[in-house]
């Protein structure tokens, strides 16, 4: 029997029975179910988040002693505990008492929808809550809609997108932490009584300092490859808070939504309030297998252009900063396209009139190019990157402004400002938010982009960036009553923003760019194709950061770059062997002034990016397989991608300690079909003479269970000699 024939069944039988029976919702991807019981008249209740039940055990599911805690907590009756929503009626009443009205599903090509709607059993309040399951994928969103006909606005003072009630056991939190320049950091912990907050408050950016997905392992110490996890993702632009109560009962009482602090709403009558979606999957195949859930749901429904690969890319931050002009850009282009590039992205500094763009301190909203530095302006970059055979990118930084520009001399009244108050500044000293709650700040941010592609329709990528944060609370455009809209309403603002860009601009390439990574997330990446993961492009941090990312992102989002040494942020100097070998385990792109490498790396680049463009299907589509954390310090940290019909993986290595007579473990590889044979070739070697296994063949059941024997040192002149090594493997079935 199918989902949907089961649904129906169990739906069908509630109706003919009645209050005999609780109508038994079940919600199902082709490896979980999620169980509810919805009888009209009564509070919506979970029972059952897990593996696929079969229908023997759907039947006998209450017999087992399932969970039947309310499936969307309320405010105000019976409730020392946490709660997803409270409100205030106009009459001042804070409860709400929710009850089942009726369930309506509905079908798409991709996924089922299942719609339960609650009605408070006295206000004319209404709450619509919402399954969305994915019918190739194991993922599931849920979210709310939340309306009212009562005469008067009445305040939502909490509105969590979801509830999942997890059972106390041996339960560890995976969840994110960092900083700028040292985001998606991994933290793990074991859930203890009490209280766990995770938030964001940053009003623009959401994901340098925490991030809006966690994993919940089981079973114990979180495993990478066995064991049972929920994995879950906020998929919001915006503030966000993640709450998780080990209260006094026999269950982790988790919560998502938008961060209601400063930020109550006024629902007016007849008006929709919708959360934005939670994204659950279930696995039983540890961390890793939640990841893949989450990289395969991502690419196919949320992320831009999620099945087209990636161009490789030379950014020129790094390279000139500021220092723009129609020489060095040609120049750059010419070295990129030379080592086999495909894509030139001109970075910040190349706009201003009356204001210059010499520093970060004047010129945000002037969008004009400076013809001081690009005589020939963007026509003359488009030319000469025809000239060379490859594409060309700009970047952008639409949503702010500085006191220094045009546009703040023009619409001082665009930004975000508390009234009576002098604005805090930004980066420069100088910068500032527009207020994207303004239709107007809409319409002029549409226009930058599209005056741009209407200008130049060869441009073929965009960098977006965002340096600040909202500083200021306080709205020119909403109403005295609404400040505390604010934050909601700017993100509205940018949705609404990104939705013409993609309606006009469908087929553009975008990168969400946030002080480098606080846009990491996947209410952005519908809009965008990538984000960038840190201003930190050192290549041993970047193994840490890209790591903790990767267990919710795909490497085709995640933009990593061989930089120079030493490094621009930490100083340290990294042989670009190990480099190189970082930046293809995400999308590969440069981000160095190539004038300044040696005949030599500049060949040893060429080749890299050759070999990249072979393995690019493999690790942009492909299934991941973490091995070795650099967490644990073992002083190694592995991963492989594989294709999903296992024919073809790629292994990374790399060493993150040296020490004399250290001891490193041998890495197991995994995600291999152990039936099948695979031939060994490394790529971007440096070694004088090849590995002992390179051309042999192996068993996927021999390499899954003993792994190869990597050396530590690279076999080089001794002049060469460093303390780092890294190796990426590549393995092809033979047939």
């Amino acid at each position: 029997m199918n989902y949907k024939t089961r649904f129906y069944l169990a739906a069908g039988l509630s109706l003919m029975l009645g209050n005999l029976w609780a109508q038994e919702v079940c919600i199902s991807t082709p490896q979980s179910s999620l169980v509810l019981s919805a009888e009209t008249g009564q509070q919506l209740k979970f029972v059952y988040y897990g593996d696929r039940l079969s229908d023997t055990d759907l039947k006998n599911l209450n017999a087992a002693g399932s969970a039947t805690l309310d499936a969307y907590p309320v405010y105000g009756m019976n409730c020392p505990s946490e709660t997803a929503l409270a409100v205030k009626h106009a009459d001042g009443n804070m409860s709400l008492q929710m009850e089942v009205v009726k369930v309506d599903t509905d079908q798409t090509q991709e996924a089922n929808l299942t719609t339960i709607q609650l009605k408070d059993k006295v206000y004319p309040f209404y709450v619509d809550v919402c399954y969305k399951a994915y019918k190739d994928v194991d993922v599931i969103e849920t979210w709310t809609e939340i309306s009212h006909n009562e005469k008067k606005p009445v305040v939502l003072n909490q509105f969590a997108s979801a509830y999942l009630p997890i059972r106390r056991g041996n339960v560890w939190l995976s969840s994110l932490s960092g900083s700028w320049a040292n985001e998606g950091r991994l933290v793990q912990e074991a859930l203890t009584p009490g209280m766990k907050i995770i938030k964001n408050k940053d009003g623009v950016r959401n994901s340098h300092t925490a991030h809006a997905e966690v994993m919940f392992s089981l079973d114990g110490k979180p495993q990478e490859n066995t064991g049972n996890v929920i994995g879950a993702a906020l998929c919001y632009t915006g503030n966000y808070k993640l709450r998780i109560d080990t209260d006094d009962s026999e269950y982790h009482q988790f919560y998502a939504g938008i961060n209601e602090e400063n930020s109550a709403y006024n629902l007016t009558k007849g008006e929709k309030f919708q959360t934005p979606p939670l994204a659950l999957t279930y696995s039983q195949e540890g961390l890793s297998g939640a990841s893949r859930n989450f990289h395969r749901w991502g690419r196919s429904y949320r992320l831009a252009h999620g099945n087209t690969p990636r161009k490789i890319l030379l950014n020129s931050w790094e390279g000139v900063y500021f220092d723009i002009n129609q020489a060095g850009m040609d120049q750059m282009m010419g070295d990129i396209a030379s080592m086999g590039g495909e894509l030139f992205v001109m970075d910040d500094g190349w706009f201003g009139d009356k204001y210059p763009r010499n520093t970060d301190n004047s010129s945000l909203g002037d969008w004009v190019v400076d013809k001081r530095k690009l005589p020939e302006g963007i026509e003359g970059l488009l030319r000469d990157a025809k000239k060379h055979g490859i594409n060309f990118g700009i970047w952008i930084e639409p949503e702010m402004s500085n006191t220094t520009s045009e546009l703040y001399e023009k619409h001082p009244d665009w930004i975000l400002k508390a009234p009576e108050r002098e604005p805090v500044l930004g980066r420069g000293g100088t910068q500032v938010v527009l207020d994207l709650a303004n239709p107007e700040v809409q319409d002029f941010i549409f226009q930058v982009v599209d005056n741009l592609m209407t200008s130049y329709p060869e441009i073929d990528y965009i960098k977006w960036d965002a340096n600040m944060g909202i500083m200021n609370h306080g709205s020119n455009y909403l109403t005295k009553d609404n400040q505390s809209h604010m934050y909601i309403e700017y993100h509205r603002g940018f949705e609404k923003v990104c939705q013409r860009i993609r309606a006009k601009y469908p087929d553009l390439t975008i990168q969400a760019c946030a002080s480098g990574g606080g846009r990491a997330n996947w209410g952005c990446l519908p809009y965008f194709d990538e984000f960038w993961v840190s201003d930190n492009t050192d290549a041993l941090q970047r193994i840490y950061m890209q790591w903790g990312t990767s267990y919710f992102f795909p490497a085709i989002a995640m933009a990593s770059h061989i930089s120079a040494a030493p490094n621009h942020q930490t100083f340290r100097t990294i042989p670009l062997k190990y480099r190189i070998d970082v930046a293809m385990s995400g999308r590969l792109g440069m981000e160095i002034q190539p004038k300044n490498m040696t005949d030599e790396e500049k060949a040893l680049c060429k080749q890299a990016i050759a070999d990249y463009k072979q393995i690019r299907p493999i690790v942009q589509f492909g299934d991941i397989y973490r091995l070795v954390s650099p967490y644990d310090r073992l002083g190694v940290a592995s991963l492989m991608y594989t294709t999903p019909e296992k024919d073809k993986a790629v292994f990374y290595w790399w060493k993150t300690e040296h020490f004399v007579n250290e001891h490193l473990p041998r890495v197991k590889m995994a995600g291999l079909n152990p039936d099948k044979q695979y031939r060994i070739k490394e790529l971007n070697r440096i070694d004088n003479q090849p590995l002992s296994f390179e051309g042999k063949s192996f068993s996927g059941e021999f390499l899954m269970s003993n792994g190869l024997e990597i050396p530590y040192k690279h076999t080089v002149d001794y002049h060469k000699q460093n303390d780092y090594a890294s190796r990426v493997l590549l393995l092809e079935e033979v047939r």
